[in-house]
């Protein structure tokens, strides 16, 4: 790929600045610069309210409709444009446009518009959507590598090695739109939860979500109190990547794909709490990863299991970093 006068060697991670997404972002885009050398830059942009329903592709001007609050999206353009959420999409159709086609577009999860609009699309193959361009994922792209959970690992052994082992960490999210957590729910979880720390002899070690909510955490609290146990509850630093980075086994609620799939990139024995009726998308989700041997479902035991890691992110940067470094 030619250098246009208006690009530069650079890896933009767009996004309307929602957690997830601005994590599928920066995560694929870091990937890319550990093969390319070229600086990430993460931005965050929005649309006024009125622009937001139309089909992104239909907005005329869309970098002239940025709310003032937005950062700035001028040339040079990057080489690589990596956008997450589909409001951020009208920002990549303009931005490829502009820059004459050199600025290489991908675009994470089913924008929701054509693929043609971009060079690559790269949505989870549960969505079921396929074209020349389109590259499906197993799980969800992340922000997960392995000299992030070594930091991690190195951060909170000292706070973990005072509980026997094995240790059993825990990844507990909440309700979203087909499931709900209730403090019921949560003592059920918790109850099997200290079966498995008593049957191995180990501990339980659980970071919650902002969707867990007080009341369910206070619930899993009293729960799991007469075993060993370290539960966050939001002082000092969440120990979430030293859980990934430590424990020997994963227990993770199955309402976040995101979770599951940094779960899954570690190739540890990895559990999946189901607590309520999935989506159908996240249904299939689920199955398939279980059909491959990745994940099974949790019921208070534990058990010891080999798969190849899932690390989506990493195969599609390689991707995409054959096809700009080849066009130069």
């Amino acid at each position: 790929m030619p250098t246009h006068p208006d690009t530069a060697n650079e890896i933009w991670a767009v996004t309307t600045g929602e957690a997830g997404m601005a994590n599928q972002a920066r995560g694929l885009a870091e990937a890319i610069a550990e093969c390319t050398g070229w600086p990430v830059v993460q931005k965050t942009i929005r649309l006024p309210r009125h622009w937001r329903w139309l089909p992104m592709h239909w907005v005329p001007d869309p970098l002239g409709k940025l709310t003032p609050d937005s950062d700035r999206l001028t040339p040079p353009w990057p080489r690589v444009l990596i956008t997450c959420g589909r409001r951020s999409t009208a920002a990549s159709i303009a931005i490829r446009k502009l820059s004459g086609g050199q600025c290489f577009t991908v675009h994470v999860q089913d924008p929701l518009i054509p693929p043609r609009y971009f060079d690559l699309v790269v949505p989870p193959r549960h969505d079921g959507l396929t074209g020349p361009n389109v590259l499906p994922t197993r799980g969800a792209i992340h922000h997960v590598t392995q000299s992030k959970l070594d930091a991690a690992a190195e951060q909170f052994r000292a706070d973990f090695e005072s509980l026997p082992r094995p240790w059993i960490g825990v990844l507990l999210g909440g309700s979203n739109r087909t499931m709900t957590l209730t403090p019921e729910k949560t003592r059920q979880i918790g109850e099997q939860l200290a079966q498995a720390a008593r049957d191995s002899g180990g501990s339980i070690i659980v970071t919650p979500s902002r969707r867990t909510g007080e009341e369910n955490t206070q619930a899993l609290a009293e729960t799991i109190r007469d075993v060993p146990h370290l539960l966050w509850r939001g002082e000092g630093p969440n120990p979430y990547f030293g859980i990934l980075g430590l424990a020997d086994y994963l227990v993770v609620s199955g309402d976040s794909a995101s979770m599951v799939s940094e779960a899954a990139s570690t190739g540890r024995p990895l559990y999946v709490i189901d607590f309520g009726r999935y989506s159908k998308r996240l249904a299939r989700f689920h199955r398939e990863l279980r059909e491959e041997g990745v994940t099974r479902a949790f019921d208070g035991t534990l058990e010891r299991w080999a798969y190849e890691p899932v690390d989506d992110t990493r195969q599609v940067a390689a991707v995409i970093c054959e096809r700009v470094t080849d066009a130069d």
